[in-house]
């Protein structure tokens, strides 16, 4: 098989890597540290064997004394073995361990040690466009996503349409989350509309038929299980009012457009629009996790409805970028930048669209969507991406 070279970095350190399923964590520490002792706990023996006695996992290391890093995948299947690993980590300063997990939910639910902060936290993200080079198709990732588990196969559709039926079985329905596997399986199908948009509980609520509150429980799982998560609003040096709630999305393009029913009365530019929106998304977060970079991703909107997709900022980033699934721009499409832009002149304002031509009108730099994704890398910044 042939394995592509991933943007995440090694850690010197014992670190956490999370990530969804399919993501690549196990296949990239594997490549990695194709020496390292593993301990996968998605074998159900293995799993039986050190829930019962995490002990066991200190006689393994004390059998294996020429082993120094220690992977263990799916660390959320067994939590009773964290304190087994802070012990060891306090006890033989030079074993480095790699805690990979799917979802934080049983670790935080449990109040697990989580190690005393001597291990550091890391993200696994679906394929950057520049991850996948030549091999990138802006129309392909629209419809299937970046997901590895999705890209390495020759029908990605059929993976997608599995792939939340795994998560339902498996992390869902096995661990006890939800009672009505029927209603959450609904819920999934409303929450898609809410893709890159500001989360509306009560209207998710009312569309799959279940209470406010059970929403917010199963939307929180979605976080948990790291399948979703919520853009928080820009509002440092506000100059005028902004709405409070954040927006929502899915992890990947792919499973948006997997989960996200379509019929008659759907318009297609919708759908790929938000499509669109949800790729350039996951991009920055991976640019701004695999760069460690001490940026964070917002969005702006105020209350009289201007808006900005997404802001980058940090003490060396200031980006106000806007993305637009259309192959012209049109003076209507810059309205929220120049607003921002006006309330903040220090910022970058950036237009991302489907058209061939990078243009500079009314002061806002519009580029084409797919050649900015594919320079899009970690150790570049985005005014280098942009030259």
């Amino acid at each position: 098989m042939n394995i592509l070279p991933r943007f995440l970095r090694m850690r010197p350190q014992s670190f956490f890597l999370f990530g969804p399923r399919g993501t690549g964590k196990s296949t990239w520490v594997n490549a990695v540290l194709p020496r390292a002792l593993r301990l996968d706990l998605l074998d159900p023996e293995t799993s039986r064997l050190y829930s019962a006695s995490p002990e066991r996992l200190r006689d393994l290391i004390d059998g294996n004394p020429d082993q120094t890093d220690i992977i263990i995948d799916e660390i959320q299947r067994v939590p009773e073995l964290l304190p087994a690993v802070h012990a060891l980590m306090e006890k033989h300063r030079g074993l480095r361990f790699i805690l990979t997990g799917s979802s934080g939910r049983k670790l935080k639910r449990g109040g697990a040690d989580l190690l005393g902060g001597r291990a550091v936290l890391a993200q696994m993200h679906p394929f950057m466009a520049a991850e996948l080079t030549e091999s990138f198709s802006l129309e392909k990732a629209l419809k299937y996503g970046t997901l590895p588990v999705a890209a390495a196969s020759p029908t990605p559709a059929e993976v997608l349409k599995s792939y939340m039926a795994l998560y339902i079985r498996e992390e869902v329905q096995m661990e006890g989350l939800v009672r009505n596997i029927g209603a959450f399986a609904r819920f999934l199908e409303a929450i898609s509309f809410s893709h890159g948009s500001v989360l509306n509980i009560s209207s998710v609520g009312r569309e799959c038929g279940v209470e406010r509150k059970v929403v917010e429980a199963y939307t929180g799982i979605l976080e948990d299980l790291l399948i979703a998560w919520r853009l928080p609003v820009f509002t440092k040096r506000a100059q005028r009012a902004t709405v409070a709630h954040p927006k929502f999305y899915l992890f990947d393009t792919g499973v948006y457009r997997a989960l996200r029913p379509t019929g008659p009365l759907d318009r297609t530019q919708d759908v790929d629009g938000c499509a669109l929106e949800g790729l350039v998304a996951q991009h920055f977060r991976a640019w701004l996790d695999y760069g460690s970079r001490s940026a964070k991703m917002y969005y702006w909107r105020s209350v009289s409805g201007n808006e900005v997709d997404f802001i980058l900022y940090g003490e060396k980033t200031f980006f106000a970028v806007e993305v637009k699934n259309s192959n012209r721009v049109r003076p209507e499409d810059l309205r929220g930048l120049r607003t921002f832009h006006a309330d903040y002149p220090e910022c970058t304002p950036l237009l991302l669209y489907r058209g061939r031509e990078r243009l500079k009108t009314g002061g806002v730099l519009c580029v084409p969507c797919e050649p900015f994704l594919k320079n899009l890398a970690p150790d570049r910044d985005l005014t280098a991406v942009l030259r």
